[in-house]
């Protein structure tokens, strides 16, 4: 068991280091450490998951706005509706979800095996967003911002749901929404996508105090480790090409995407 302990926590640097190396895909990680090594429930796991994604994109936010590469106004716009939307999933949709969720003949789908199902699936599309990811040859660095706010709010209330539900920041799907619908640059993207992920997910954590039991020297630990890891992340993004890394890093998501949802189905 200290062995898994050890591993769970070197992992929490490895999380720590895809986020300074590529702007995200690191939290995408947190809750399958959580459950698999660590052995968490996975309810629990997505509360630590939002309290450890918030805490290290925080740190490399304030990066970002040292640099000026944060859009406060397109922040706002977005951030409002998904702050209230993962609170009140974490707060109230959560908690409701019934156990067990659904049974098909005999096979009983549990409340667990749902949430790591769907975290699953949303896995399988953060991998499909990064292997695919092409340089936006149309992008003009300079270009004045041009809000869509109806899509940016609506896009914010899709994401804090999903947020909310598996604990994952959501990257993947907000700087696709930033870069499409407010037309910001990309570095500009990623440095407003990292302060909207920590504002929304440590503001999700919020909502599990009241029903959650949090073990706080673990989350501490595991959270500082992983701020640790995104130092490193960022020494090694200049030597590193962003693209070769993004592309790996998204097939290592697909294939452990496949072998969660794998793994839980077999044990229906």
């Amino acid at each position: 068991m200290e062995s898994f302990v050890i591993i769970g926590f070197a992992a929490a640097i490895l999380i720590g280091i895809s986020l300074g190396l590529i702007g995200g895909g690191g939290s995408i990680l947190t809750v399958p450490v959580l459950v698999y090594i660590l052995g968490v429930n996975p309810v629990l796991a997505t509360a630590y998951s939002l309290f450890v994604v918030g805490s290290t994109s925080l740190v490399g936010a304030a990066t970002y706005m040292k640099k000026g590469l944060v859009n406060y106004k397109t922040a706002l716009v977005f951030a409002i509706p998904s702050f209230i939307a993962v609170f009140l999933t974490r707060k109230f949709l959560v908690p409701a979800l019934p156990d067990p969720l659904f049974s098909i003949g005999e096979a009983m789908i549990t409340k667990n095996i749902g949430i790591m199902v769907f975290f699953a699936l949303i896995m399988l599309a953060a991998s499909y967003s990064m292997i695919t990811a092409k340089k936006c040859e149309g992008c003009d660095e300079d270009a004045p911002v041009s809000f869509n706010f109806p899509m940016i709010a609506l896009e914010g209330s899709v994401v804090g749901v999903i947020t909310g539900i598996v604990g994952a920041g959501g990257g993947f799907l907000i700087i696709p929404a930033l870069v499409l619908l407010a037309k910001l640059p990309m570095k500009m993207a990623v440095g407003t996508s990292l302060l909207i992920i920590a504002a929304k997910s440590l503001i999700g954590f919020l909502g599990d105090l009241s029903t959650q039991t949090i073990d706080w020297q673990m989350l501490l630990i595991f959270t500082s480790l992983s701020i640790v890891g995104i130092f490193i992340g960022s020494a090694l993004s200049k030597k590193i090409n962003e693209k070769i890394l993004k592309t790996g890093f998204g097939w290592f998501v697909l294939l452990m995407g496949i072998y969660i949802i794998t793994k839980e189905l077999l044990a229906v």
